[in-house]
């Protein structure tokens, strides 16, 4: 018998910060992502609650090598809500916004340099801001408002812009879930984090941009009533 040659799973890699995070829990965006792709390829979480751009941008190295040898067929670049934060009340968060577009800049510029290309790369934009929400979550932490939804409008028209430059797509979630006036805090927790709802909005618009990058992988090892029951090494071990 030939050596046998083990199975290359192929990833998708969600890279944000605690929005992304938390997107593997019931109902989340990433569990729903994940379910979708189930023998086909792997969804990696690597959110991280609290970081902004700055902080992401150096550890993004230790995340994806420059030594990866599969490298994933699609990355969502998540963040902006902690950028955002208002410099005078959340100095160690905030990143300014020119910084922020250049940081996202650097994170599509290295992924290209360890195999994965723009056109397999998505921006997702912070979501907007219900303030009254979030200034009780910061009042039960101990601080006044730190953040703004026209100052995160203006953070994710900046992930818009700059995708844009880079040649990588973008979902807009600040602009797309207050269109037409809809009341968007259905979509929020606790005014800045995703509810269930805001969880299955965000995974039915990137799976849009996501099933084309995936169409093509094939269901990974046989089906069950395919394998021969007296011989099962024939079928499972064969590519």
């Amino acid at each position: 018998m030939s050596k046998m040659k083990n199975i290359v799973w192929p990833q998708v890699f969600l890279f944000g910060d605690s929005i992304t995070q938390f997107s593997f829990q019931l109902n989340g965006f990433g569990s729903e992502i994940a379910n979708k792709l189930a023998r086909k390829c792997d969804v990696v979480n690597r959110g991280l609650s609290g970081y902004n751009t700055r902080w992401a941008k150096v550890v993004l190295p230790r995340i994806l090598p420059p030594t990866v040898s599969n490298p994933p067929v699609a990355v969502t670049v998540f963040f902006g809500a902690n950028d955002c934060s208002l410099a005078d009340k959340n100095p160690q968060q905030h990143v300014p916004c020119e910084e922020f577009a250049q940081n996202l800049k650097d994170m599509v510029k290295y992924l290209a340099s360890v195999g994965v290309p723009n056109d397999k790369v998505i921006f997702i934009s912070p979501p907007p801001l219900h303030e009254v929400s979030w200034e009780k979550e910061c009042i039960l932490k101990g601080c006044s408002l730190n953040r703004l939804n026209s100052v995160t409008g203006q953070y994710a028209q900046a992930c818009v812009q700059t995708a844009g430059q880079c040649g990588v797509d973008v979902l807009d979630l600040w602009s797309l879930m207050q269109k037409d006036g809809q009341d968007f805090t259905v979509y929020l927790s606790d005014g800045l984090h995703l509810s269930a709802k805001g969880n299955q909005f965000v995974a039915e618009h990137l799976w849009r941009l996501l099933e084309r990058r995936v169409a093509d992988l094939p269901f990974i090892l046989p089906y069950w009533g395919d394998v021969d029951a007296k011989n099962p090494e024939i079928s499972l071990l064969n590519d």
